[in-house]
C-alpha cells in the first residue's frame, strides 16, 4: 500500500509540474515580461466618439487577462509594443426590403496594428497588419446607444482576439 501511495504521489507531481508549460490561450510570450499598448487614435473618415479609447482599453485588458505580462508605462520599457490606429468606421445598408428600405445595416471597423517584439532581435515576429470585423443590425434599429455599444463590443472582441492570436499564439 505504501508503494502505491508513493507511485501516485510521484505521478501527480509529474502531472502538476508539466502544467506550467501549457497555456490555455496558446500564448507564447517567450522571454517577454512586459507589454505596452499605445493609444489607437481614430483616423477614420467618420468619427464615432470614444471608440478609440474603448479599443485601446479592450486590447490592453485582453492581453492582461490572458497572459502573465505586466503593463509598462511607456514603450521604451516594454518588451512587446502594440500601436496603430482606427482607419475605417462605417455603417452601410446590406439588404433591402420591397419598399427600398434597408432591412439590415452593417457596422464595420478596420484597425491598423503595428506589433513589435523587442525580445526577438531579427524582427521576424513583428508585423503591421489591418484587422477588421463587422456586425449586422436590423434596419429598423438605430445605430446609437445600446445597439451601437453592443455591436462595437462584439467587433472589438473579435479584432482584439485576432491581434492577440497574430502576435502571441503560435498555432
Amino acid at each position: 500500500m505504501k508503494k502505491l501511495q508513493i507511485v501516485l504521489l510521484f505521478f501527480s507531481f509529474i502531472c502538476f509540474n508539466s502544467c506550467g508549460f501549457y497555456s490555455f490561450t496558446g500564448a507564447d510570450i517567450g522571454s517577454a515580461e512586459s507589454y505596452y499598448v499605445s493609444y489607437f487614435q481614430n483616423n477614420a473618415p467618420i468619427v464615432e466618439p470614444g471608440i478609440d479609447r474603448r479599443f485601446t482599453f479592450a486590447l490592453s485588458d485582453l492581453i492582461q487577462n490572458q497572459t502573465s505580462l505586466n503593463l509598462a508605462t511607456n514603450a521604451a520599457n516594454a518588451d512587446l509594443i502594440y500601436e496603430g490606429e482606427i482607419v475605417d468606421y462605417y455603417i452601410a445598408p446590406q439588404t433591402a426590403t420591397s419598399d427600398n428600405v434597408a432591412a439590415q445595416n452593417r457596422i464595420t471597423i478596420v484597425i491598423l496594428c503595428r506589433f513589435t517584439n523587442k525580445t526577438i532581435t531579427d524582427g521576424s515576429a513583428d508585423f503591421e497588419k489591418r484587422f477588421s470585423f463587422f456586425v449586422d443590425i436590423a434596419g429598423t434599429a438605430q445605430p446609437v446607444g445600446a445597439v451601437l455599444d453592443g455591436a462595437i463590443e462584439e467587433i472589438y472582441e473579435r479584432i482584439t482576439q485576432d491581434i492577440f492570436q497574430e502576435s502571441l499564439a503560435n498555432w
